[in-house]
């Protein structure tokens, strides 16, 4: 079921029941970088971006491996690829691959050298040849679906949370919700601004939620999805968002994992409801890769 207004998303959450805990990632995959930069093409519609910084592309992979260790100190297996020098977006992986169990599902991008992105033959190889898994490939459809960047998804109960934006739009939406085989799909616009869902929201492990209000287009929206979370719904201000607050990603039922930038900018009573919660916080450095428009959530795409 696909819905798009709050009155009818509450009404079909009813059917679903109280939060559920999500099941753990067998691993996560990583894109390394390769003279990583900055790219103009993905600039013209991701605010998040800083074209006029200088990159250092030395420090950006110190940052890498640093996040790679911090992962694997949790306990979770990490996959790394090489990242190539014609998409520099590349170490944002989770916009173009995502999966669940035995199903590896490819996105359909935007923008041209994002399109390079789904087409790697050794990516979906070590998913066909070495896991076994089934592809579902949305990069030759007629839609605009970047997949968990667009897409947030609740994997307890099977939600998915989907903002409406240059990066997804509703044909990409359908895509998306029968790729991932969910029960219940609640479409929104995101704000103007806004590029994907993950810098608005994130779904903790099944149990929680944090969101950004000012990311949806429509106040009402955003009360509908912290209603998915009753007692577990953390809401975030607009320097907590700028900050990429809410581009985290609990790997587990109690290790989430943030940028630095965006531990700094989280209020201690937040960081306080956190930890409360039962969520241990692993704050990592990623500024080099912000200056992308991206923090540590889209650096990251789980493997199921």
């Amino acid at each position: 079921m696909i819905v798009d207004r709050p009155a009818d998303f509450l009404r079909a959450l009813e059917a679903f029941g109280p939060p559920t805990p999500a099941p753990r990632p067998r691993g996560v995959l990583l894109v390394s970088p390769v003279r990583f930069r900055v790219s103009a093409e993905t600039a013209r519609d991701n605010f998040y971006m800083d074209t006029d910084a200088g990159v250092d592309a030395r420090r950006a992979q110190r940052q890498f491996d640093g996040l790679r260790r911090a992962i694997e100190g949790a306990g979770i297996p990490v996959t790394v690829f090489e990242g190539r020098a014609e998409t520099p977006d590349d170490v944002f992986p989770n916009n173009v691959f995502a999966t669940v169990p035995g199903r590896l599902v490819v996105g359909a991008m935007c923008h041209p050298t994002r399109r390079l992105e789904a087409e790697r033959a050794d990516i979906r190889a070590h998913f066909t040849e070495r896991l076994g898994y089934e592809v579902v490939d949305l990069s030759g459809r007629d839609c605009v679906a970047e997949l968990t960047g667009s897409l947030v998804i609740d994997h307890g109960r099977r939600i998915g949370f989907c903002g409406l934006s240059h990066r997804a739009d509703r044909a990409g939406a359908e895509a998306m919700h029968e790729a991932f085989g969910l029960a219940l799909t609640y479409c929104f616009d995101l704000a103007p601004e806004e590029y994907h869902t993950n810098v608005v929201l994130s779904v903790l492990a099944g149990r929680a939620c944090v969101l950004a209000p000012s990311g949806f287009a429509d106040p009402a929206a955003a009360e509908a999805v912290a209603a998915a979370f009753p007692e577990s719904a953390l809401t975030l201000d607009d320097a907590e968002k700028a900050a990429f607050a809410a581009n985290c990603i609990a790997l587990g039922p109690g290790d989430l994992f943030l940028s630095a930038t965006a531990a700094r900018a989280l209020a201690p009573e937040k960081r306080a409801v956190l930890e409360r919660w039962g969520f241990r916080l692993h704050p990592v450095p990623v500024d080099e890769f912000e200056k992308a428009g991206g923090s540590l959530r889209c650096l990251v795409a789980e493997i199921f």
